[in-house]
């Protein structure tokens, strides 16, 4: 008996730590593409398309390493192939192009914390598609969530915003992304699996992109500092976080997981003070802690459920 317990206790502190881990390098690599965007000029354009084409290919690798010719099987199902091309660009590309386009117009720390407004949608929309009035516990999510967002943009000051209105728009259309990448594709993934069908997003969204941006045409500059943050982007904010995250699932649930993920706009925003000087007053941590609040009562909801 105390041998499984033993285990038991050694998984869970296994899927912990791989959460926390995986969810820090997303928030970091977010604070290391505002440095590319802010101090060398690199456009969101090319770094999304570099990222997707780059994470895309090699998970794939991965994917054919594991279930071989079964990748491309996905593609002869007609209803499974149009699904797969609708999470590529409406999600997939969707969110990583406007999570680095508020990066742009604010900062990491903003964008990221704007962006975990994400499962406030997604349970707005689960109440409506169920026609169930919402808990109290979403309703009090969704009060903190508008809470949080206020103190964020506009420091408490009602008269004024204390980031432009493309950061603004940017972030909300990254939360808004982030529901339907997470909602659209659970029939996919649960069929498919995650490395096919996360590595086909990526490689087609970056596909799709390249049409509009190709990854050739750069605009920044090079620095062996900047390269260093270009593959810090795509191998530790894409590849090993995303095998982290997905990792973690093995020992905890969805809802611990969810949770522990929100490190990540804490780890965007610590980065983001700490190396970069970016100015985050009381107001913006009040709203952090109100935001990050919503996703602690939502996993405890979806815990007791």
């Amino acid at each position: 008996m105390s041998s499984n317990n033993s285990a038991l206790a050694y998984s869970r502190v296994t899927g912990i730590a791989m959460v926390l881990i995986g969810a820090s390098l997303w928030g970091v690599s977010g604070t290391v593409a505002q440095y590319l965007f802010h101090q060398h000029g690199f456009t969101a354009e090319w770094l999304v398309v570099v990222r997707l084409l780059l994470s895309g290919l090699i998970l794939l690798g991965f994917a054919y390493k594991k279930e071989g010719q079964r990748i491309w099987a996905v593609w002869k199902v007609k209803k499974d192939a149009l699904s797969l091309l609708a999470f590529s660009i409406l999600g997939m590309l969707a969110v990583q192009y406007t999570y680095f386009a508020a990066i742009i117009h604010s900062n990491a720390a903003t964008a990221t914390i704007l962006q975990y407004l994400g499962p406030v949608i997604i349970t707005l929309y689960v109440a409506a598609r169920m026609k169930r009035v919402p808990t109290s516990r979403e309703v009090a999510a969704v009060i903190l969530a508008v809470i949080g967002t206020f103190l964020l943009v506009t420091q408490g000051n009602v008269s004024s915003l204390s980031i432009s209105g493309w950061a603004l728009f940017w972030g909300l259309s990254s939360a808004a992304a982030l529901a339907f990448y997470t909602l659209q594709p659970y029939n996919l993934l649960k069929e498919w699996g995650s490395l096919i069908i996360v590595g086909w997003g990526m490689l087609v969204g970056g596909v799709g992109f390249s049409f509009v941006h190709p990854p050739w045409r750069l605009v920044g500059q090079w620095s062996p500092s900047a390269s260093m943050a270009v593959v810090f982007i795509v191998i530790f904010g894409t590849l090993i976080a995303f095998y982290c995250y997905l990792e973690s699932l093995k020992y905890l649930s969805a809802s611990e997981t969810s949770l522990l993920a929100s490190v990540e706009p804490l780890s965007a925003a610590f980065t983001s003070v700490i190396w970069l000087k970016v100015s985050f007053g009381i107001p913006e941590w009040s709203g952090t802690i109100c935001i990050l609040a919503t996703i602690a009562l939502l996993s405890l909801s979806k815990s007791r459920n």
